[in-house]
């Protein structure tokens, strides 16, 4: 069916496409933002598409886009996305909710085992024979007037989401495998993944793992901090300040301005502008009474010895086997990190959670208590109950 092409910069087109788009059962949504410069992502332009119907909605021409958004938080209508968590976090910035429910290619695709995290043009290649142009990957979306080749390229962003949804979908439940996903895309759509709590953000720095007692206390201040300021400013968090610095100075600890300047990767106008919050921060970290030995739960596990690395092989092939006979990528199914966590006693982990528990993670549980032991057929390995 041919589709009918809006450009909507006013009130009257929108109302149009509003009235075309609603009560339909699905709609496939694409965002263009900018965010370099801001900590929260501007949204410069917005596609959509139903069976009939495609468009660009132009948000910095209509600020108020509200008949639309009510259909875009219809609960009767499934919002399709290709790898939504930055289009689900503006719709969450700019209108404090999320649509629901909603269906993301890239996270249904590799249960047809597809590879993990595809991109959109891979995905429509593949799936659809059709090849996308990436000429304007770099396009600054947020100037106008917009060339038609620039619109043109936004709307392929949508143009061919539908219909790979309708054949994911279709593949997915003809294998038994839709209802899988469901824990999956309400998670897409849980408000809590999406608020970044300042007094959480120590967890997102990588090298917070190595820290414990006063050191972690401090970095856990100082990266709640960053998060208020950058925030309150609408900067990226590392133009407040880098994690680099972060560390450096949880490591100096520095008790004056001429310490904290005497770090390279402080520049001097953060020096100026934020050093006598940041030494205060210090200070009070380093004074508090309960800044104990406490250990981060970051997603990096510890280094296993030779024999638990022995364990991670065992059940690495259990993973590829079990992706072998559902014919799902390993990859997704569980990696080494989440095989390590597990061996050193972590359980709150994603493959003991959802369709990944039944698949894999209860087997994975079974063999590390020796209940399901592995053998060779046929040159071949294979995992079957112990004796007994």
């Amino acid at each position: 069916m041919d589709q009918k092409i809006y450009y909507v910069d006013d009130a009257e087109t929108l109302n149009e496409l509003c009235r075309r788009s609603a009560g339909r059962p699905w709609i496939a949504l694409d965002t263009e933002f900018l965010r370099e410069s801001t900590y929260y992502p501007r949204l410069c332009l917005l596609q959509l598409a139903t069976d009939d119907t495609l468009a660009c909605v132009d948000p910095l021409a209509i600020p108020r886009l509200d008949p639309l958004v009510e259909i875009l938080f219809d609960p009767a209508v499934t919002k399709v996305f290709h790898a939504c968590g930055q289009d689900m976090e503006i719709f969450y910035h700019d209108h404090g909710r999320l649509p629901n429910p909603v269906f993301d290619t890239q996270s249904a695709a590799p249960l047809l085992g597809l590879p993990n995290q595809a991109s959109y043009a891979a995905l429509v290649q593949d799936l659809l024979g059709k090849t996308l142009s990436k000429a304007h990957t770099r396009t600054d979306w947020s100037r106008r007037p917009l060339a038609s080749a620039q619109i043109e390229y936004a709307l392929d962003d949508v143009r061919y989401l539908g219909p790979l949804y309708l054949k994911l979908q279709a593949a997915l439940e003809e294998r038994g495998r839709l209802a899988w996903l469901r824990e999956d895309f309400a998670a897409l759509s849980d408000p809590e993944r999406y608020r970044n709590p300042p007094e959480l953000a120590w967890r997102r720095i990588r090298a917070a793992g190595r820290l414990s007692g006063r050191r972690l206390a401090i970095l856990k201040a100082l990266a709640a901090w960053r998060e208020e300021r950058a925030r309150k400013e609408d900067r990226p968090r590392g133009w407040i300040l880098p994690d680099e610095a972060l560390i450096d100075i949880v490591r100096l600890g520095p008790g004056d301005a001429e310490q904290l300047a005497s770090l390279r990767s402080v520049k001097r106008q953060a020096v100026q502008e934020y050093g006598a919050e940041i030494l205060a921060l210090v200070r009070q970290a380093k004074a508090a009474p309960t800044a104990g030995p406490e250990a981060p739960p970051v997603e990096r596990a510890g280094p296993l010895d030779p024999r638990q690395e022995a364990l991670a092989d065992i059940m690495m092939a259990l993973v590829r086997v079990r992706g072998a006979e559902n014919a799902i990528n390993p990859s997704m199914l569980a990696s080494r990190e989440e095989l390590a966590r597990l061996i050193l006693g972590e359980r709150d982990v994603e493959i003991l959670h959802g369709w990944k528990k039944g698949l894999i993670g209860d087997d994975l549980l079974r063999l590390m208590a020796g209940h399901l032991v592995p053998r060779i057929e046929h040159g071949a390995p294979r995992f079957d109950p112990a004796p007994g």
